[in-house]
């Protein structure tokens, strides 16, 4: 590591490669360095476009991001991918997938791919995705493309961190309609029938459009419907074209700012609620602790509620 947190700052936003990777294994690590970096390359952020591409397995959302990554590198943009794939249940580590099915941009120095490990962490994302963002953005990638995982309808974590969340459909995979209910239906800035060559398209699209036509809009906006063939690589000018109008529906609105700040607003009840389970942990049981409560509560030798009372009391928090 960098023994100087200015210079390594220094050197992540002059577009140093290694400073990045290391930067982002300090940030996914929790090292003890990574918050000083992250706050000496904070003033440098807020340039970056941040996207959003969430859905159910099986709807080629990787294949998607490739597809948007390249469009946007044609128009010479820096971008930056944060793959977040499942845990190994043997190393904790992420898979893979999805940076080994983007190896097409492997020789592109403009386009970094990084592939995150969920560790346990519901919602679509993995705990330190915000954190990496941030490190991408100091680097000065301008789009930001962030795949969720893939798990279904609570994957609703990336509507407060995207600026734009595309939702990924695709027709034929048994009951559609169920499939966009509720918080996944409700987060999608625009939705996207991929593999739209499906001889069932046409009726899938006539009941998602009917759907949304009994939604409220969400700020003047309501979610147009864009078709992809992301495999050969059709409807991603579209869908590219799609974005910008969004972005410039939000600017022009008025609601940048206010999405902005409520974002922020999450992102400190996070960090906060982070700070605030080290510290019970560290000061009012431990590690070892925890797990013989735990055990004990287990073999209800005591009661979950009486043990966390005295862990806070312990804490010092009571």
């Amino acid at each position: 590591m960098y023994d100087d947190i200015s210079a390594w700052s220094m050197r992540l936003r002059s577009g140093d490669v290694r400073a990045l990777s290391r930067a982002i294994s300090a940030v996914e690590n929790g090292a003890p360095e990574s918050e000083p970096l992250l706050r000496a390359l904070f003033p440098h952020t807020g340039a970056a476009h941040l996207i959003g591409v969430t859905g159910a397995p099986g709807t080629g959302k990787s294949t998607l991001v490739d597809r948007l990554a390249a469009h946007f590198r044609r128009a010479g943009e820096p971008v930056g991918i944060i793959a977040v794939d499942p845990s190994s249940p043997y190393t904790g580590g992420a898979i893979l997938g999805d940076r080994i099915r983007m190896q097409g941009h492997a020789t592109d120095n403009g386009i970094f791919i990084r592939s995150m490990a969920t560790r346990g962490f519901l919602g679509g994302l993995a705990r330190a995705t915000a954190d990496v963002a941030l490190v991408m953005d100091a680097a000065g990638k301008r789009r930001l493309l962030i795949e969720t995982v893939g798990v279904g309808q609570d994957e609703v974590d990336i509507m407060g961190l995207a600026d734009c969340t595309l939702v990924v459909l695709v027709p034929g995979l048994g009951d559609e309609v169920q499939a966009i209910k509720a918080g996944i239906m409700e987060i999608a800035d625009i939705f996207v029938i991929n593999k739209s060559d499906r001889s069932d398209t046409d009726r899938f699209e006539q009941q998602l459009k009917a759907m949304l036509s009994i939604i409220p809009e969400r700020g003047g906006w309501r979610p147009p419907v864009v078709r992809t063939i992301a495999t050969e690589n059709k409807g991603i000018v579209a869908l590219a074209d799609a974005i910008q109008q969004f972005r410039q529906h939000v600017e022009r609105s008025g609601q940048l700012q206010a999405r902005k700040i409520a974002s922020w607003k999450q992102r400190l009840l996070e960090l906060l609620e982070a700070r605030f389970l080290d510290r019970v942990v560290a000061r009012g049981i431990g590690e070892k602790g925890l797990e013989s409560a735990a055990a004990e509560i287990a073999a209800r030798r005591r009661d979950p509620y009486e043990a966390v009372a005295e862990i806070l009391k312990n804490s010092g928090l009571t």
